[in-house]
C-alpha cells in the first residue's frame, strides 16, 4: 500500500517562506519520482517541482524558478518543498506525487505521469 501525506501548509504574509513536506510510506522513494503540483478551485492542476529518482535530477515551473527548492530524505523517507518570497498568487492546495521507474532517473513537470497523490495541504499567502 503506498502513501503519501503533506503537511506544513498554513498562513504566511507575502515574502515569507513555508517548508512542506511529504511523507512517504509502502514504497522504497529511490526508485520513485516525485512531482509537487497545486491547484485553485476550478483550475487545473499545474506543476510546481519535481525530483527524480536520481535526486540531482530536478525541475522547476517558471513561476517558483528560483523560489522554490526541493529536496529529499531517503533516510526519513521525506520529500520537502522549500517555498521562498512567497506571492499571493502561491495560494493554492498542493499535492506531492509519485511514479515508479522514471526514464532515465528523471522526472516530468505533467500530472498525468504519476500515479499516486496525496490528499493535499492548503498554502494561504495573504496581508
Amino acid at each position: 500500500q503506498l502513501q503519501l501525506v503533506e503537511s506544513g501548509g498554513g498562513l504566511v504574509q507575502p515574502g515569507g517562506s513555508l517548508r512542506l513536506s511529504c511523507a512517504a510510506s509502502g514504497f522504497t522513494l529511490d526508485s520513485y519520482a516525485i512531482g509537487w503540483f497545486r491547484q485553485a478551485p476550478g483550475k487545473e492542476r499545474e506543476a510546481v517541482s519535481c525530483i527524480g529518482s536520481s535526486s540531482d535530477r530536478t525541475r522547476h515551473a517558471d513561476s517558483v524558478k528560483d523560489r522554490f527548492t526541493i529536496s529529499t530524505d531517503n533516510a526519513k523517507s521525506t520529500v520537502y518543498l522549500q517555498m521562498n518570497s512567497l506571492k499571493p498568487e502561491d495560494t493554492r492546495i498542493y499535492y506531492c506525487a509519485a511514479r515508479s521507474r522514471p526514464l532515465f532517473g528523471r522526472c516530468a513537470l505533467t500530472h498525468s505521469d504519476y500515479h499516486y497523490w496525496g490528499q493535499g495541504t492548503q498554502v494561504t499567502v495573504s496581508s
